[in-house]
């Protein structure tokens, strides 16, 4: 796992304790950067009763658009509003990462631009269902009756309050539009209280449309201002509610034509921001973009789309989120190729994959990754009916509540099924406290329960340097015995007895490697030889890599062929430090992949060290030469296709 002697892990534990993005300890990254890999336009189409929907696109990019559904409506305007129409959909990712909540103007036009009086809160936790609730202001809240209009609500979280933050234009009989804002309720069905007033201009003129966006804890309110000359301004805060604003006297929109419901997003893996406009008189969206949210330039010949969208807003989604939106409505001709590695969501390292003849499913079961010093302290497992797309199953071994003996730095696991008295059990080995332990289960996802004590705590004998880390588990086809090996700077072996949880007396032994073993010991069995693979170098440098060698016994001795590389990263992709991997065959099959974890991509190899506890788990084929010997490995973006 890493080139760490325990004094240093000790250093990094003490002194690098919070965790990546601000999270707490022990906890991952609700959404990590990386993750958000494409884009969701929610967005209506006009002023008729049919065109006042919700309809969805999706882009690979933040440059192409690509409808989805036809460019039909994806919600039923009929089954949420009261009027039978919404618009200007806003849509938000909830604090938690996995709630999403959209918020629309209730209204058709063609009953009169004031006569509305009501907005629609709506909940998801997919994108595609959407629990909905209309929110009539005016009888709602008492005080109300000279209230002509509501529009264009949208949604923020106040971490100051924690609680989501809605805030929309409100005009009254004789006044200006102004933007007011209310507290949901923790289920999002209805406001907290009566609307208090946000923000107005100090021109006092009428100002709707407003869209919220955080940077570097400053809050930015763009919006259009009505009267005079029109056109989109922004205002700057660093407390929502304070009522203190610094106004931008200057105007925003990159043109002559009258424009309205302004929306920014930032660019997925850049420094970027993208704030967009419905040009209304034309008929289209404007594009610019902006590093400091002040200048901007136009990126409209950038820009693509097979729609023609009104006022709406465009929300980074994940792989997973966009292959569910896909699933439902269908993938555009010409949407671009999805890759598929990373294949797990989130940082997770030192995957091991197993397939359950019980289940008839694939299991992942990686380090949780992303914690500074590797002190993480929970292992998960997730499954797969195709290799490609992976269900978390959650934790399947906390640390501080299923281990007594140690409670920290939960590390590269590994697992086998075995049948004994005709009933499958699973038996998972993973490192704590650089020492090894053992839990069991009747279940590939768990519950497990741990031996009680560390299976290996010690160095074997004649060793002097090195962890107790990084098990591997293998059973031997032709004699059905199982076999642990462990280490990092050196290679053990065990026998295990037949209970699987502990170790043969007498039988541990330090297998020889070159100069390149780190780490990660791996076996597999092909044709009558032992592969052994290992990880040569430091999991923070991006020289990480697999080799390999040979042997006609699991004890080796182990031969090293000349050319012994199995995977290395390929910097002209970006992909960097490839180790530490498990391999699966596909039963039945001489059909081989390798999974392993690299840097984050594309933020790891800027991280310095920390690239090297910020990994993804990827998978690739594995494939042999007519010899036997193992064809190096590319690792690629693209992954694997989905296997049946």
């Amino acid at each position: 796992m890493r080139k760490t002697h325990f004094s240093l892990v000790l250093f990094l534990m003490l002194f690098s304790s919070l965790q990546a993005q601000n999270t707490p300890k022990g906890t991952l990254p609700v959404i990590a950067d990386k993750d958000l890999t494409a884009y969701l336009f929610v967005y209506f189409t006009g002023n008729t009763v049919e065109e006042e929907a919700v309809r969805y696109a999706i882009s690979a990019d933040g440059y192409h658009y690509y409808h989805l559904n036809n460019n039909k409506p994806v919600i039923d305007s009929k089954t949420i509003s009261s009027t039978g129409g919404v618009r200007d959909p806003h849509i938000l990712r909830g604090d938690d990462g996995k709630t999403f909540y959209m918020v629309l103007t209730d209204m058709t036009s063609s009953k009169g631009w004031d006569s509305n009086r009501a907005m629609i809160l709506l909940k998801s936790t997919d994108l595609v269902k959407w629990e909905s609730n209309v929110v009539n202001i005016q009888t709602t809240f008492p005080g109300n009756e000279n209230l002509k209009r509501v529009w264009a609500p949208q949604t923020i979280y106040d971490a100051k309050a924690g609680k989501y933050l809605v805030y929309f234009s409100l005009q009254y009989a004789g006044g200006p539009d102004k933007i007011y804002y209310a507290y949901a309720n923790k289920d999002f069905t209805a406001l907290e209280s009566a609307p208090k007033l946000l923000f107005v201009p100090k021109s006092e003129r009428a100002c709707i449309d407003g869209d919220i966006i955080e940077k570097d804890g400053v809050y930015h309110l763009f919006y259009k201002t009505e009267g005079g000359k029109a056109g989109i301004k922004v205002a700057t805060t660093t407390d929502l509610t304070s009522g203190k604003w610094i106004e931008n006297d200057n105007y925003l929109q990159q043109t002559q034509d009258g424009v309205e419901g302004s929306s920014v997003f930032k660019l997925n893996n850049s420094e970027d921001y993208i704030l967009m406009y419905d040009v209304y008189t034309k008929g289209k969206y404007q594009f610019t973009k902006t590093k400091d949210l002040e200048n901007f330039t136009v990126i409209d010949n950038d820009i693509s789309m097979d729609f023609n969208p009104r006022h709406g807003t465009i929300l980074p989604i994940t792989r997973s989120e966009l292959k569910r939106l896909m699933a439902k409505w269908g993938t555009p001709e010409k949407f671009p190729k999805i890759n598929n590695n990373p294949v797990l969501e989130g940082y997770y390292a030192d995957p091991e994959i197993l397939y359950s003849n019980k289940t008839k499913k694939y299991y992942i079961y990686p380090t949780s990754d992303g914690f500074d010093g590797w002190s993480g302290n929970y292992f998960k497992t997730f499954s797969s009916d195709n290799l490609t797309d992976w269900k978390d199953e959650g934790i399947i071994v906390d640390l501080r509540k299923d281990v007594s003996w140690a409670n920290r730095n939960a590390w590269a696991p590994c697992i086998v099924e075995k049948k004994i008295k005709g009933k499958y059990q699973y038996f998972y080995y993973f490192t704590a406290a650089q020492k090894v332990g053992v839990a069991s289960s009747d279940n590939p996802t768990g519950p497990f329960k741990d031996s009680g004590k560390a299976l290996v705590s010690t160095r074997p004998e004649g060793v002097k340097d090195g962890q107790e880390i990084d098990p591997d588990v293998f059973t031997d086809p032709k004699t059905g015995k199982s076999y642990l090996y462990w280490g990092n700077g050196y290679m053990a072996v065990a026998e295990l007895n037949a209970d699987m949880i502990s170790l043969k007396k007498g039988t541990t032994k330090i297998i020889q490697v070159d100069n390149t073993y780190r780490e990660g010991t791996y076996v597999i069995y092909r044709n009558g030889q032992y592969y052994f693979l290992w990880s040569e170098d430091d999991t923070r440098s991006p020289n990480y890599k697999v080799r390999y060698g040979v042997a006609k016994s699991p004890l080796g001795p182990i031969e090293i062929p000349k050319n012994n590389i199995v995977i290395q990263g390929n910097p002209a992709e970006g992909i960097y430090a490839t180790g530490h991997n498990s391999v699966l065959q596909i039963p039945n099959k001489d059909e081989w992949y390798i999974v392993y974890h690299r840097f984050s991509y594309p933020t790891g190899i800027k991280m310095g060290d920390a690239g090297g506890f910020h990994r993804e788990v990827c998978i690739d084929k594995l494939e042999f030469n007519q010899d036997g010997t193992i064809k190096q490995v590319l690792p690629t973006h693209l992954g694997i296709k989905a296997i049946k």
